[in-house]
């Protein structure tokens, strides 16, 4: 019995072949749409399907994203001319060709489609199955086997070559398993991967054929007789191998498919008439009437506007499996029913339905990107999948429209005021994606959101804190599904920023589409959720601290313009007599912001000795000019002048224009879908990087006032809690025993370092402690010691070496969690957040040990991160339960911001003393900090 045959299309290199392949002489239909790429893939296509009557197929693209080769080496396809536009539009149209067909597709992340290629190729010949690769890419003759073979499909799918073990040595000079071998010498400068310059295959590939390998080639130069050749390989051996990695092919992607399901469906003959006649290819009609399944209506009867038939077999019918498998669903391809509402009788009926839901999802559509500025145009409601509500919604500028173009729906006022009950009802669980931007939009209204059960895009970042977690990007690797663009619903070109200005009827599919799939998110993340044990971090910290997020938000903080003021003149005039003493320094005045004019001073004229270089030259970055600092004045003054231009620029000159002037608060947004660790980012402005060293960053500070007359600002810090939380984990007895005692750490660290008694330590020895504490909380080595304390790497290694002596459990946490991360591919905190680490087994070494640093990093960093987070939510609650008057204004990584009045002070200071010490059991006490004063400054 002849073995099953597995068709893999390579669909990503399919599409450029046929779109090049007729870019002399284009085909365009009556609407001027390039239709090369469809038409020469249709050809492709149907002559496997009729030709070859494959037992799996399957058709692989690139995502377009960023890979795991792209984080090895950056350059990797830098080179490469950015895919046509008219060839763009194409990609959508054969995956929908494909479907109709009933081919499925594969695209994954992170990964290119030579590797899910591979991948497939593999674990299908590893169960006897006759492989071919479709695809006319030298790079997949490395996986070519008795079972793998290329099949190269000529000109529009004719004359095809099948390429197997023998054709590849013919026509590369070596076996397969010696192909990479070969590119790791030549490079590829398609995919700009490097090789050795000056070697191509006509010198790579006897050298190959001689010595085997790439390494033994290497590890021969010194046998090479030819003396620019064997200096080539001595110099650039390590490009060599970084080639090779880039150049082999993996085939352990982590797919979720059974390549088993990788069956042609049965073709939908009215689906194939319609994407031909869309792109008018009516001499393939006939073509595809005999390759297609007729389903009982013929291909032509279809040309003239016939109507696909209901059929019981859709596509809501497959099995999970094959859903996974298969090509995108879409807005056109799944049934649903978004309706528009409006009239208040049509909305007082819809929220009749609300009140005895258990779920609602919400979407709301606004005016302006920034929701304390954004005034409401409509709000879409989910309670079930592929149904929503949307409520168009009046209020704004009348005169944006004339008379006849006048938007429908209902007065902002009289649909808040329906649906308000519903919005704060904590019985009702609410659900979105990014609900914090909608429950801000709602408070301009008065609306105080409660019942915040789910949000898609806060569960998707405790997944898997890497990567993206926009709503697209959810939908197609989890659901299967690609929301419909904006654009592509209200026409390109016109204005999608303010939807007040687009067709309610335009909005209700887009709006209503957006609640709905994260109404169907939610299972399917719940269910990944469950499966690692990390429902309960998202219940108890995660989702609670949406509502206080939202809160912070919206109250704002004070700023005092008139200092500020001030501190920019005082900056003005530093920064002008440190360029007076660059120029002295230099010799000559040039623009100090000028990195190529800085480097040609630094190095050229003043002969300084380079320690850097880029691609355009001499580097001056942090680190270089840190190192010059030792060698000459200038480059410590060009430090302090970056320091201060950045202040100037960054937050006193920007910070009272940021100033909202409805409610004349500076109003930051708090990310909490940023940071692997699970810290919270800040962004417009970033209020977490106010400096607090140095006397400028103090000053910055003091403008930072409380937001009504006699009113007192609490800043209340963790001590030292990450390393408090490192004693925890690794229980070493020295730092438990110090932390128990109330000890002043670093002076303890220093004295059982540096081998004297405790008050004998200086302040030197307290301040090489304190680096060294700090130091190893983010992994840092006898370079890094060094750089940071301005000592020999000799030395630096000894301070570690000793510290580890005194602390070895210390030594111990760091090992097991490297070990631990290498196994299992994570690492976790406390709580169970994870942070997967893709490349913390990688043989490129400084990959690796980014990714080592990570692992030691961020169990301790994210445990104290969700410490303050669990604080946060208490204090937010009692002050509610009590009903304060003071304001949570601030989170600053260990820090907590209050605005109080003066009768509430003392009870909110014992408050957040007490939550914060106590939000999560350590057996080392927890030292909080409390300050109170007129400005963030005296209250820190």
């Amino acid at each position: 019995m002849p073995s099953k045959r597995f068709f893999i299309l390579d669909g990503t290199a399919l599409a450029y072949r046929a779109y090049f392949a007729m870019i002399s002489h284009p085909l365009v239909n009556s609407k001027g749409q390039n239709t090369s790429a469809v038409f020469g893939f249709a050809n492709y296509l149907m002559k496997i399907i009729s030709d070859e009557k494959p037992d799996y197929i399957v058709s692989v693209f690139d995502t377009g994203e960023p890979t795991f080769r792209h984080k090895m080496y950056p350059e990797y396809k830098a080179t490469r001319e950015k895919m046509p536009e008219d060839m763009i539009s194409q990609l959508g149209h054969i995956k929908k060709m494909l479907n109709a067909f009933g081919v499925p597709t594969i695209e994954r992340p992170g990964y290119e489609a030579d590797d899910v290629i591979g991948t497939l190729a593999n674990i299908a010949a590893k169960e006897g199955i006759d492989v071919f690769m479709v695809t006319g890419d030298k790079d997949f003759m490395q996986l070519v086997t008795p079972k793998i073979k290329m099949y190269k499909p000529g000109r529009s799918g004719t004359d095809v070559e099948i390429v197997d073990e023998k054709g590849v040595r013919e026509k590369f000079g070596v076996g397969p398993e010696q192909v990479v071998e070969v590119m790791a010498l030549t490079g590829d400068s398609v995919d700009n991967v490097p090789g050795i310059k000056g070697i191509g295959e006509k010198t790579a590939i006897p050298l190959i054929q001689e010595y085997g390998t790439l390494e033994k080639v290497l590890s021969s130069a010194d046998k090479i007789e030819k003396p620019a050749l064997r200096e080539k390989l001595r110099q650039s051996s390590e490009m060599a191998r970084l080639s090779k990695k880039l150049v082999t092919i993996k085939t352990d992607v982590p797919l979720g498919v059974d390549f088993h399901t990788l069956k042609e469906k049965k073709s939908d003959a009215g689906e194939v008439a319609r994407v031909f006649n869309e792109m008018e290819f009516r001499t393939l009609l006939k073509k595809a009437q005999q390759v297609a399944e007729m389903g009982g209506e013929r291909v032509e009867e279809l040309e003239t506007g016939g109507r696909r038939p209901e059929t019981e077999e859709t596509e809501s019918g497959q099995d999970e499996a094959e859903k996974e498998g298969g090509g995108y669903e879409n807005i056109s391809t799944v049934k649903h029913s978004y309706k528009l509402l409006t009239t208040a009788p049509e909305l007082q009926k819809l929220v009749q339905k609300l009140k005895t839901s258990e779920v609602i999802s919400i979407d709301t559509e606004t005016t302006d990107i920034n929701p304390l500025n954004a005034e409401l145009v409509g709000i879409s409601l989910s309670v079930k999948p592929h149904e929503a509500f949307y409520v168009s919604i009046l209020s704004g500028d009348a005169d944006l429209f004339s008379s006849t173009e006048a938007r429908t729906g209902i007065e902002a006022v009289e649909a808040i005021g329906i649906l308000k009950p519903i919005f704060e009802s904590k019985k009702i669980k609410k659900i979105g994606q990014n609900l914090k931007y909608d429950m801000l939009v709602l408070s301009n209204y008065g609306v105080e959101t409660q019942g915040v059960s789910f949000d898609s895009m806060v569960a998707a970042y405790v997944l898997d804190a890497d990567g993206q977690h926009n709503l697209d990007s959810l939908a197609k690797r989890y659901l299967n599904y690609v929301p419909v663009p904006i654009e592509d619903l209200i026409g390109k070109g016109k204005n999608q920023k303010n939807m007040r200005e687009v067709d309610p009827k335009v909005v209700t599919e887009y709006s209503g589409e957006d609640a709905d799939v994260a109404l169907q998110l939610m299972d399917v993340l719940q269910k990944g959720l469950d499966k690692v044990n990390l429902a309960k971090l998202c219940e108890k910290v995660e989702f609670p601290l949406i509502e206080v997020l939202t809160a912070i938000e919206r109250i704002g903080v004070k700023i005092d313009t008139d200092i500020l003021s001030d501190i920019s003149k005082e900056l003005a005039r530093m920064i002008e007599n440190l360029g007076d003493e660059i120029y002295k320094l230099a010799g000559t005045e040039f623009n100090i912001n000028s990195p190529k004019q800085l480097g040609e001073i630094l190095f050229n004229k003043m002969k300084l000795v380079p320690t850097k270089k880029t691609k355009t030259g001499f580097s001056t970055d942090v680190f270089v000019l840190e190192e010059l600092s030792n060698e000459h004045p200038i480059a410590a003054n060009i430090l302090d002048y970056r320091k201060l231009t950045k202040l100037k620029g960054t937050y006193v000159d920007a910070l009272p224009n940021l100033i909202n002037p409805r409610t004349g608060r500076v109003h930051t947004s708090f990310n909490q879908t940023v940071a692997a660790t699970g810290r919270l980012s800040s962004s417009d402005p970033n209020l977490q990087n106010i400096p607090i060293r140095g006397e400028i960053g103090k000053e910055i500070r003091k403008a930072f006032v409380p937001g009504e007359k006699g009113w007192t600002l609490v800043s209340a810090d963790y001590s030292q809690i990450e390393l408090r939380v490192m004693a925890h984990i690794c229980k070493d007895e020295g730092l438990i025993e110090a932390f128990n005692k109330h000890e002043d750490i670093h002076r303890t660290t220093a004295s059982k370092v540096f081998g004297v008694p405790p008050d004998k330590v200086t302040s030197d020895m307290r301040r090489k402690a304190k680096e060294v504490n700090f130091g190893l909380l983010y992994g840092i080595g006898p370079y890094g010691l060094k750089i940071r304390l301005g000592i020999s790497q000799s030395e630096a290694k000894d301070v570690i070496d000793t510290y580890f002596a005194r602390f070895p459990r210390v030594r111990e946490y760091i090992n097991g969690t490297l070990d631990f991360a290498r196994k299992h591919g994570y690492v976790e905190t406390l709580l169970g957040r994870r942070r997967y680490l893709a490349n913390i087994n990688s043989k490129n070494a400084a990959v690796r040990m980014a990714e080592e640093r990570q692992a030691i990093n961020m169990p301790i960093q994210g445990t104290a991160a969700d410490m303050i987070k669990l604080a946060m939510i208490d204090i937010h609650r009692e002050m509610k339960k009590r009903k304060m008057n003071s304001n949570m204004i601030l989170q600053v990584h260990d820090e907590l911001v209050f605005e109080a009045p003066r009768n509430e002070l003392k009870d909110l200071e014992q408050l957040v003393k007490e939550k914060m010490m106590n939000a999560l059991k350590l057996s080392v006490p927890v030292d909080v900090e409390v300050g109170t004063g007129p400005n963030w400054l005296d209250a820190h």
